[in-house]
């Protein structure tokens, strides 16, 4: 039986509040099972000559594995996944993972705002690749 955490009090919460960070290795691995539960087999997250072929440095890490990989951190701090009432994010840049080897993206997320009323809050996202950024403006409204 999963125990959900406590729903944090949206009354003191307050702007730029850290909700967590969080550093998530990816390895070929995962890539492997991602392709397997998404469906998405594209080879440019197997195949490090057909990535190349295309004008990646190798083989990515698909863009919706990083952005539920992000997410997974607001929706432990919120303590119930269906709490997350709207998600987006931009994809900026690829996460190239290395064989053998991993990428290490790093993740940390803050409150960007607060809606009393409504019993809301923003959940503004960082995340990273060797310091650069690869999901722009993402951000996560929560209900609490």
């Amino acid at each position: 039986m999963t125990t959900l955490s406590p729903v944090p009090d949206i009354t003191t919460l307050t702007v730029g509040s850290v909700v967590g960070t969080r550093t998530v290795a990816v390895d070929r691995s995962r890539l492997v099972r991602y392709a397997g539960a998404s469906g998405d087999f594209n080879p440019i997250h197997w195949n490090d000559a057909f990535a190349q072929g295309v004008g990646l440095p190798g083989v990515i890490a698909h863009g919706m594995f990083t952005m539920g990989t992000a997410v997974a951190l607001v929706e432990d701090w919120v303590g119930d996944p269906g709490r997350v009432v709207d998600y987006q994010t931009r994809f900026t840049r690829p996460v190239p993972v290395p064989n053998p080897g991993e990428a290490v993206v790093e993740v940390s997320a803050v409150i960007g705002a607060i809606d009393l009323e409504a019993r809301t809050a923003r959940v503004d996202l960082t995340v990273t690749f060797e310091g650069a950024r690869v999901l722009g403006k993402s951000q996560a409204v929560v209900a609490l």
